[in-house]
């Protein structure tokens, strides 16, 4: 007998501890603002608390969609599984060499400055 609960089962548990990132990763997540409802389910479930709204002032919607601290990622994909299963697919998980092409940022293995470094041309 199938559940009405089933597709709940692939959610990861909440983190016990915020952590920190230690290495530059190897993917980054990117969420796709006109897609994103701005329900914040994915923010709990970041283990190193990089996921916030965006500025209320950037948007004139009274729900701002969420953003990724981009260098603040650890590429766990957690939040793009999250979304997937309980919202709208709002969260791609991109390679890291692709994203710094598609965004022109540079991420490196520390956290600051929070959000990358633009590259130079």
């Amino acid at each position: 007998m199938v559940s009405g609960y089933d597709h709940y089962k692939n959610i990861p548990s909440l983190p016990t501890r915020i952590t920190e990132k230690k290495k530059k990763p190897k993917m980054v997540a990117v969420v796709d603002e006109d897609n994103c409802t701005g329900c914040q389910a994915c923010v709990p479930f970041c283990p190193v608390d990089c996921i916030a709204p965006v500025p209320l002032d950037k948007y004139e919607t009274p729900i701002p969609p969420v953003q990724i601290k981009f260098n603040e990622c650890i590429g766990c994909s957690i939040c793009a599984r999250v979304c997937s299963k309980m919202t709208w697919d709002a969260i791609d998980m991109l390679a890291t060499h692709e994203f710094e092409e598609s965004y022109q940022i540079a991420l490196n293995d520390t956290k600051f400055p929070p959000y990358g470094s633009p590259m130079c041309n």
